[in-house]
């Protein structure tokens, strides 16, 4: 019987479309996965697509590891966290040296890091790799961002670039750095999501309570929205989303889900670390926060029962006005998004190529969007760009950003919610202040703390001859 050419462990609905997508590409995959109905069902849905004559169910592991070719190539898909170590504990006594684990969930780059340096002496190649596109993309094509062992990414390489999304010609797949680098990029790329989604729904919350505009007349300016410079992935099913409607009730489909937002992890993850890494990312940080409010649904009825529901009239803001709002909280989240990775590669020695992952996000992956291939081609002619200096950037922003003051004021006088947009505001006026305030603090620390200050010309580490507080009640 002939070898596959790889194998895939873990046939949730993840796991299960990778496994198409590679056999539809002309690669055999063997599958494996705890339950064997999981095999059973995956094999069910191969045949219905033709796919069956190159998938090789195998329910023993060690005959799953035997059916592959040397040197193999394992993708794992189980649940982050210990799932991953048991899996790992598992293969090792199958596997050769230059064998590869190839782990696909979404897992925190530090216990990436940890597999990598642990199996690197066993000479078990280990590939950390970030998925992105959901369950569409991972059967018709992801974008797909690797870390780890740079020999065995190339026995997995024509596998993985030939299943990932296509930009003009070029697969939307490349290896980024050894160690935890993948999955790092993958975590940013989920708190870039995160600011992203919570950008469009703030924007929806001034339509709906702010404009009084209902489901429909939103989804409408969003389709709109998506044939201009606002042009992604999340702008395109915002639109459709919105214009959905409840067969039961036929009412928009979105006024009836709770408005309760779900999270796995990864947007608390990039945020920790932009906070590790002394890197400033208030749009993720603001996200992260909002879910975190949404979660708690019954204080939050519980609290407008005390203070009243929050204005719903008119404000005083156009359409157009929102969606340059939208354009410029959006160019302040990526820039911040690629100033974490940027800080990170040269903390970890990981070598990113900026360029690199703005190409790679191009297609395929949730944060897709129009301007993606201009974040391109900036990174690719300086690799240390700040996004918010670049010229073609610095035009929009200059354009865009009285419409986000605008929005901004006109939310918190309406008592609208507008967490990371106000966030993006603050930062993109922060970050261009020549002289801030943080000179006060300073005094501040080392009036309480002597912990010193810096005054050109004079040194650093110097100290103020401040008065003493005489506690009146010690006397």
């Amino acid at each position: 019987m002939s070898k596959a050419d790889i194998g895939l462990i873990g046939l949730g609905v993840m796991g299960a479309n990778l496994a198409l997508n590679i056999a539809e590409k002309g690669y055999t995959v063997a599958v494996n996965n705890r339950s064997v109905a999981k095999i059973e069902d995956f094999m069910v849905a191969a045949r219905q697509q033709g796919l069956d004559g190159r998938t090789l169910p195998e329910a023993d592991l060690t005959a799953f590891v035997r059916s592959l070719r040397t040197p193999r190539s394992i993708i794992i898909m189980v649940k982050a966290g210990k799932p991953v170590d048991d899996m790992i504990a598992q293969l090792l006594p199958l596997l050769d040296k230059g064998d590869a684990i190839i782990e696909c969930g979404n897992s925190l780059s530090s216990d990436t890091q940890r597999r990598f340096d642990a199996l690197r002496p066993e000479g078990i190649g280990y590939l950390g790799v970030g998925v992105s596109g959901g369950a569409e993309g991972a059967r018709h094509g992801p974008s797909i961002m690797v870390g780890g062992s740079k020999e065995e990414w190339h026995n997995a390489e024509p596998v993985l670039k030939a299943i990932a999304a296509d930009f003009e010609g070029e697969s939307c797949c490349a290896w980024l750095g050894e160690g935890g680098a993948g999955h790092f990029v993958k975590t940013i790329h989920n708190g870039i999501e995160y600011g992203d989604m919570q950008m469009i729904a703030e924007i929806y919350g001034v339509m709906r309570d702010g404009l009084g505009m209902d489901a429909a007349a939103s989804a409408a300016v969003f389709k709109r929205w998506n044939a201009g410079p606002l042009n992604s992935y999340l702008i395109e099913i915002t639109g459709l989303v919105l214009e959905a409607t409840d067969g039961e009730t036929g009412r928009p489909l979105v006024e009836l889900i709770l408005d309760k937002a779900g999270q796995k992890g990864t947007g608390v993850w990039s945020a920790i670390a932009a906070q590790e890494l002394g890197v400033p990312a208030t749009a993720i940080e603001g996200a992260v926060a909002a879910r975190a409010i949404s979660a708690r649904k019954d204080e939050r009825i519980a609290a407008e029962r005390i203070y009243g529901k929050p204005g719903r009239g008119s404000i005083a803001v156009t359409i157009d006005d929102l969606e340059k709002a939208l354009l410029a909280g959006k160019i302040v989240s990526y820039t911040q998004g690629f100033s974490v990775i940027a800080r990170a590669a040269e903390q970890n020695g990981w070598g990113l190529h900026l360029a690199t992952i703005a190409r790679i996000w191009r297609a395929g992956c949730i944060i897709r969007s129009r301007f993606l291939d201009q974040m391109a081609t900036a990174f690719a002619s300086d690799a240390s760009t700040n996004l918010l200096m670049v010229p073609d950037f610095v035009q929009v922003m200059k354009d865009c950003h009285p419409a986000l003051r605008r929005v901004v004021a006109a939310g918190a006088m309406g008592e609208l919610p507008l967490i990371c947009l106000s966030s993006a505001l603050s930062y993109f006026d922060g970050s261009r202040q020549a002289q801030g305030t943080a000179n006060l603090i300073q005094g501040q620390r080392d009036f309480f703390g002597a912990h010193g200050f810096e005054i050109e010309g004079r040194g650093s580490d110097l100290h103020g001859r401040w008065p003493a507080i005489i506690d009146a009640a010690a006397e």
